[in-house]
């Protein structure tokens, strides 16, 4: 504890005595400051000990006494002490007075005791209030460390709770909370996660100090620091920290030593990440390549029980600046759709997506192999599992920025109606295979380029193999070189239909769409048969093919649909 006026009192050698203020005297003491000066307020920060002998002061004038006890107690002075015997025999009444009515404890220092003897106590105890608060610090430290190895994190926070007499919360990247000691602080540090995403957006290493409300209502707020745990560009997980009051020297100590040592926990060194990306490499080859034993032996404990139930191959894109050195896998847990769009990976969507797969396969146990290969990155990730239901809740919330996006510059730039934009062509795009296993690994990966190609032809975020055969293929062939194509192939026939000598295209279209029916083509047309059948004549003879022919008709009639859907 640091020394207070009651400690003065106590101290023998010092023999002060109190005139006024005697209920106010366990206030600590920061400095003994010793001035002779009317206004000495310029030159104090609060909490000294002032010592006068009033040598320029009237203290027998009442009204001057309560201007200077009135100035000094508003800047903080917690005491003021008045030396007997050098300019007045006993301590006027003017200024006991003036102490009394502000509450300002007033010392008397016999004649005998000189400032410098309070300065010295003061000083000495100060000093042994430091090094009392080092020697708990490091005493804090080996207990944080002795936690952290023996029960990680969970063990850490513990202790670290017990040390700042409150409560203590780690939380992932995404602002989700990860563990908590004592285990009554979830809920609480549950409400902290727009201040955690937050100070994610920071350079780190970032600091902030917020408040917390207690269960329940009615309770004050606790003092909450937050402290962004990692090394790198992007915070990997943060420490959330909450008292009752400001934390003392010794509390700090532990805090700073926690904080070390949940960064170590959670930021492994680049040597070990890259170790690991070149393992799972390897794997990944090995099982391409059909050789599935020789995979799982590489794959060892790291990767194996990846390799023993179905699992699904993610194949994504991006033009945007590729992915580092890897993502850690820390301690964390399963994101939201709101955090993962507010990371939005900081320019880097394939990072970010790859942290959200091994945050949310780390928080249920999976294993997840993560290769970042320039501009792509491959994931195998367990068939049902979190990381796949993150994969999932990443694209839909990207589409749904996407989306906005595009809403807001609706009325800057015409939106084609027959595929992506330029610039939805440059963002992430996501391919997800069907379950497979070790054996049927490359099938996998093919299945997943494929859906990878149809979610860019279709401007998505994320396309399954399985939704390859939903919907129309037309949506599949809108690119310039089809759109091309249909408009060669049916362009005499518009020319004629310009001249105004005859509706050849739409017959044709209601022709195939009956399936060469000459009845309920010519119905639909509100025509006669044998003007159809003329009218299917010249169509063969300006294009110079044969209706016969069924691969003419398939041409036909993707062409006819190809320019439909540019046209609507």
């Amino acid at each position: 504890m640091p020394p207070t006026l009651a400690s003065l009192l106590h101290h023998s050698a010092l023999r002060l005595t109190v005139r006024a203020g005697g209920d106010r005297l366990d206030v600590p003491v920061r400095w003994v400051h010793a001035s002779e000066l009317a206004d000495p307020v310029p030159y104090m920060e609060g909490g000294e000990l002032l010592l006068i002998t009033a040598l320029k002061l009237d203290a027998e004038d009442p009204e001057a006494m309560r201007r200077y006890v009135k100035r000094l107690a508003g800047a903080g002075v917690v005491g003021l002490g008045f030396a007997v015997g050098v300019n007045y025999a006993e301590i006027p009444k003017a200024l006991v007075e003036a102490a009394e009515h502000e509450g300002l404890p007033l010392l008397e220092v016999p004649r005998r005791t000189p400032f410098l003897a309070i300065s010295k106590a003061v000083s000495a105890a100060i000093a042994a209030d430091q090094y009392r608060a080092v020697t708990a610090g490091f005493a804090a430290q080996r207990e944080l460390t002795r936690q952290a190895l023996s029960d990680g994190p969970e063990g850490l926070l513990a202790a670290l709770a017990s040390q700042v007499d409150g409560w203590a919360a780690l939380y992932d990247a995404s602002g989700a909370v990860v563990a908590t000691a004592p285990e009554w602080a979830g809920r609480r540090a549950a409400r902290l996660t727009a201040e955690v995403e937050r100070l994610r957006e920071r350079p780190a290493p970032a600091s902030a100090v917020v408040g917390a409300g207690a269960d329940g209502g009615g309770e004050e707020q606790d003092r909450v620091e937050l402290h962004s745990l990692g090394t790198g560009r992007r915070p990997r997980a943060a420490l959330a920290v909450g008292t009752a009051a400001a934390l003392g020297t010794a509390e700090r100590y532990a805090l700073h030593s926690a904080i070390a040592l949940l960064t170590l926990t959670t930021e492994r060194s680049r040597s070990l990440q890259a170790a690991e990306q070149r393992i799972g490499a390897a794997v990944l080859r090995m099982l391409l390549a059909g050789e599935p034993d020789h995979a799982r032996a590489v794959a060892g404990g790291l990767y194996g029980e990846l390799l023993d139930a179905p699992f699904r191959i993610v194949v994504a894109e991006s033009a945007s600046p590729p992915v580092g050195q890897g993502v850690p896998v820390g301690a964390l847990t399963r994101p939201t759709a709101g955090a993962l769009v507010a990371a939005d990976t900081n320019g880097d969507p394939l990072g970010g997506l790859a942290e959200c797969l091994e945050s949310a396969a780390a928080r249920a146990g999976e294993a997840v192999l993560v290769v970042p290969e320039g501009e792509r990155l491959v994931v195998l990730a367990v068939d049902g599992g979190a990381a796949e239901a993150a994969c999932g809740e990443f694209a839909a919330a990207v589409e749904g920025a996407r989306a906005e996006g595009r809403e807001r510059g609706r009325g800057d730039a015409p939106v084609s109606s027959s595929g992506p934009s330029s610039g939805d062509e440059d963002e992430l795009v996501v391919g997800m295979s069907g379950p497979a296993g070790p054996i049927a690994a490359a099938a996998a990966y093919k299945q997943a380029e494929q859906a990878l190609s149809v979610a860019r032809r279709r401007g998505r975020v994320l396309v399954g193999h399985e939704q390859l055969a939903a919907g129309s293929v037309v949506p599949l062939l809108a690119d310039d070189a089809v759109r091309a194509f249909a408009d060669g192939l049916l362009r005499p026939l518009n020319e004629h239909d310009a001249t105004g000598r005859g509706n050849l295209v739409a017959s044709l279209r209601a022709w195939l769409s009956r399936h060469g029916q000459w009845d309920a083509a010519a119905a639909d047309l509100g025509v006669h048969r044998h003007t159809l059948r003329y009218r299917m004549r010249r169509v063969e003879e300006i294009l110079g093919r044969s209706l016969d022919d069924p691969d003419v008709r398939m041409e036909l009639w993707l062409a006819l649909k190809t320019t439909a859907a540019v046209g609507e």
